[in-house]
This record gives structure tokens, sequence and C-alpha cells, in this order.
């Protein structure tokens, strides 16, 4: 009888689990727009970004621990312990090279620790930081829904506009576990003392947004010591997923555009390479 030979598979990357489909345009590109969505939001958020922000921008959404692939995990309550894991995992995977951060409500708050530990670890700093639809750092640590009931819960969220729509109570309740938890994170967190940043700034805010308002969004400006620009748009707290996302998907077109060949060019006019695959 002969033999059956076995072979073993090699283990899956842990690291990788974080970037799942991220490979696609990454040799054409010239930067990496590294995302993070809101509070229970997951990477199928930015889809559809690559076809609004072009060739020469790598989107690059990161699937936190609770959702899509990785709902087996659980979802972290610590955004300074989940911040540390992102690094090592955008370290491992060298995609580090000429990246901007975008980051929506929670996301936001994640992707400014995320610079900070990355500094601290003295990895490049992002070209750019998008803040969409969060108050400041020191304006979190408040009360945000995490101990309602369900009901009360799925009401706070549809009244933000979110989960609107058929289906919405199973996506819910799909949800749930990850959305306490994230939400319990943004109630527990207290920024340290730190250097404020070096980048530039883009603060986003929606003028129906009752989480972070425009004056919320405006405290960003003690962050860095770079330059700071602000966008506005009319609609609530997820205008990200609403109609007026195309109006943010323009606005952070033409801030990237800063960092993408212009026509006629093969490089960036602020930095003449092209970023590694």
């Amino acid at each position: 009888m002969p033999l059956e030979l076995h072979t073993q598979q090699p283990a899956p990357d842990p690291n990788g689990l974080w970037f799942p489909g991220a490979g696609a345009g990454a040799r054409q590109a010239t930067i990496r727009l590294v995302c993070f969505a809101h509070a229970g939001g997951a990477p199928s958020v930015f889809r559809d970004w690559p076809d609004h922000l072009g060739p020469d921008v790598h989107i690059v959404p990161m699937l936190l621990p609770g959702r899509g692939l990785r709902l087996w995990e659980p979802a972290s309550t610590d955004i300074r312990a989940l911040a540390r894991e992102a690094a090592a995992a955008l370290i491992d995977q060298g995609l580090l090279d000429r990246y901007a951060v975008f980051g929506h409500s929670m996301g936001a708050l994640l992707a400014y620790e995320l610079a900070c530990v990355l500094r601290e670890l003295d990895a490049p700093d992002p070209t750019h930081f998008f803040v969409s639809g969060s108050r400041a750092p020191h304006l979190y640590g408040t009360p945000l829904g995490a101990e309602l009931s369900d009901d009360e819960l799925l009401a706070w969220v549809r009244e933000l506009g979110g989960l609107l729509g058929s289906g919405a109570r199973s996506q819910f309740d799909r949800r749930l576990p990850t959305l306490r938890a994230d939400l319990r994170a943004c109630e527990t967190y207290r920024p340290q003392p730190r250097p404020p940043l070096e980048c530039p700034l883009t603060v986003f805010s929606a003028a129906g947004d009752r989480l972070a308002g425009p004056e919320q969004a405006s405290q960003w400006r003690r962050y860095t010591t770079g330059s700071m620009r602000r966008g506005h748009f009319p609609g609530g707290h997820f205008y990200l997923v609403g109609p007026h996302r195309f109006s943010l998907l323009r606005e952070l077109r033409d801030d990237l555009t800063r960092y993408t060949p212009a026509p006629g060019s093969t490089a960036p006019a602020r930095n003449r390479r092209r970023m590694q695959p």
C-alpha cells in the first residue's frame, strides 16, 4: 500500500489578518491611505474608495478584532493597546513607506494613538492625518451608550443616522458585542501628555453631528504643529456612509493630490519615488 504523504500548511500570518484585500493596487500607487472605520464598523465602508481616489492612492483598510474574518476574536476595549497591535502589524507588513491615515469617529481616535505609538517606535510619521466625525482626544472619556439596553442602543444609533433600511436589526445584532466593546474603549480612553504630531492635519465634521460637532472637531488644532485644514459637510454623524460621502471623497482626493503625480509627471513633486510593493 503506497504511503500517504501529508504536507503541513504554513500557519496564517497573524499580522496579515489586519489587511484583507489590501494588496490590490499597491504597485502603481505613490501613497498609502491607512483607514479606520467608526465604532462597530468594518473595512467594507472603504470598499469603493479606490474608484474615487484613483490608482495613485493605495487604500489600506484595517480590520480590527471582532469583525469580518476576525469575528472570532474578542473586540478590544483598550484604544491604546489596540493602537500598539495595529502599529506592530503595519511595521511587520512593511506598509509605512509614504502613508497617510484616515479615521472616522472612534477610528480617528485610534489613528491618533497609532501615530503616537509609531513615533515612540521611531517609525516614519504619517504624511498626512485625516480626522472625520471625531471630537478631539481630550474630549473623549464620557458615556457614549455602552450600557444602554439593546433596543435603546439601536434607537440611539439610528438617531445618529446609522443602520437604516431593511435588515438593519439583524445587522445590528451581529455587530452588537463589537459595538459595545468599541464604545467602552472610547468611554474609558484618557489621553496621555504628549508632544503634538508634526504632520498636516485635515479635520472633517458635519453640521448635524451630535457626537462631534464643529466646535469639538476644531479642537484637534492642538494635536499637530503642522497645518490644519477644516472641511465641513451637511448631514449627521454617519455622513461617511450617506450621500455626503462623495463630498468627503472629493476633499480627500484634493488633499492627496499633493502627494501623487501631476498630469504628465511620473512621481509626486514632494517625493519623486514610488512606494515599495
